[in-house]
């Protein structure tokens, strides 16, 4: 047993001759709401870790008093100067550092990565203990497929970047899911409504806590629900992969062929289009032929 009476981790994480963690970074995931849901193996991290980097010292050191933990932490944002990321990596050399975000797995919509890709850098030990995470534990809760999904985060708060994100997206066959803040959630919606089209969604908020909801509907009617009433906690948006599309008509394949045809030969345009579209190869050809003639 450690020092206190935990036991002690797995083999290859404790030093073997010491109780004292091995020198390097941990990343350690932390509730997302429910202080119960940290793991045996993180709390005790959390207790042996010579300095713990956070988002928020007034946060974390209500995690900290809940693992038992009087270890020090050090403040470390996406605002923090390279001279802290620096000095972090240097003090991993000979001791460990847990790296906590404020709430969940660090580094999904956090900071963190460039602290990882520095610490592997400089050849230090990095190692992750996983946990809680509200895109996951959202996706669990939606209902909707979760075979192909994509993370999408924070969207950008200008209707223009917002707009060029979602376009990005829109034809991709998977499930999105999205971060989303109350007051800008009825706006959020509305957008992807409009640049996704009006599909199945789910809006998730305040998970693993006492007042826990998840409401299903289309993007409209949920932007509708939420326009006047911004809900308050942390939220998570998941939005359903597009429907099947309609077949290309005549005119679409007119325009597509008559495009291709300013670039490739009668044949190669054909043959592009055709798989473009999902039409017939040899009826593109000839009407190709048309065109050109």
């Amino acid at each position: 047993l450690l020092a206190g009476g935990h036991p002690s981790l797995s083999s290859g994480v404790l030093m073997e001759t010491a109780s004292a963690l091995e020198p390097g970074l941990y990343i350690v995931a932390g509730p997302i709401g429910n202080l119960g849901d940290l793991t045996p193996r993180a709390a005790e991290i959390l207790r042996l870790a010579d300095v713990i980097a956070v988002e928020d010292t007034r946060v974390s050191a209500r995690l900290l008093r809940a693992a038992g933990s009087d270890r020090p932490m050090l403040p470390y944002h996406d605002h923090s100067a390279d001279h802290v990321r620096a000095r972090l990596v240097d003090r991993m050399a000979g001791e460990s550092v847990a790296l906590l975000s404020d709430a969940g797995t660090p580094l999904i919509s956090d900071p963190g990565y460039k602290l990882v890709r520095d610490a592997r850098a400089a050849g230090r030990r990095v190692t992750t203990l996983p946990g809680p995470s509200a895109a996951i534990a959202a996706l669990t809760l939606s209902g909707l497929p979760t075979d192909r999904f994509l993370f999408m985060g924070f969207l950008a708060s200008k209707a223009k970047a917002r707009g060029d994100a979602l376009d990005e997206v829109a034809a991709l066959r998977a499930t999105l899911v999205f971060y989303e803040s109350g007051p800008r959630l009825s706006e959020s919606l509305s957008a992807m409504a409009a640049h996704l089209g009006d599909r199945e969604a789910a809006v998730s908020r305040e998970i693993s806590k006492a007042f826990e909801e998840t409401v299903t509907g289309s993007l409209s009617i949920l932007s509708a629900r939420y326009a006047d009433a911004p809900p308050k906690g942390e939220i998570v948006v998941v939005v359903g992969p597009p429907g099947d599309a309609p077949p290309a008509s005549a005119e679409d394949a007119d325009a597509a062929l008559r495009e291709a045809l300013t670039r490739l030969p009668v044949s190669k345009a054909a043959g592009e289009v055709a798989k473009k579209l999902g039409l017939d190869r040899r009826a593109l050809y000839d009407r190709a032929m048309e065109l050109k003639g």
